[in-house]
């Protein structure tokens, strides 16, 4: 892999900083052909994923970071959210049960809807620390 295939940033952890992390995906799957509704898809996914990373890995610390790693390849998209969290929470699978008991807006279906936008989807720990979860998404050439 060459560097012209990975672009790396990193943002605070702070609400609305997932939207740089969003653009600079968007950007990157459109100069690799993606259609617009993919685009959209992987905007949702990374935002998710990034909104999680700083709510729940980074417990909103502003002194912490979400690196977000893009790697370009042919016939994909990898991207890579990580945190500098202790560990991954356990978090319920949505259902209207949990809607219909939640007080405040409805919670967790972050994850549900990470896993129906992207190809692949990855949650483990990350080895340097912290959490990181890996995204693939697939260029469909039609």
């Amino acid at each position: 892999m060459t560097p012209e295939n990975r672009i790396e940033l990193h943002i605070p952890s702070v609400m609305g900083f997932e939207k740089v992390a969003m653009e600079c995906a968007a950007t990157t799957a459109k100069n690799m052909g993606f259609t617009e509704d993919r685009v959209e898809d992987l905007k949702t996914a990374v935002a998710e994923a990034c909104l999680n990373a700083i709510e729940h890995g980074n417990q909103l610390d502003r002194s912490t970071r979400v690196g977000i790693t893009l790697t370009v390849e042919e016939s994909k998209l990898q991207v890579s959210v990580k945190d500098e969290g202790k560990g991954v929470a356990d978090i319920p699978t949505p259902s209207i049960e949990n809607k219909i008991a939640c007080k405040e807006k409805p919670r967790g279906w972050g994850i549900f809807l990470i896993k129906q936008l992207v190809n692949e989807v990855a949650f483990e720990p990350n080895p340097e620390g912290g959490n990181v979860v890996r995204m693939i998404i697939y260029l469909d050439k039609k």
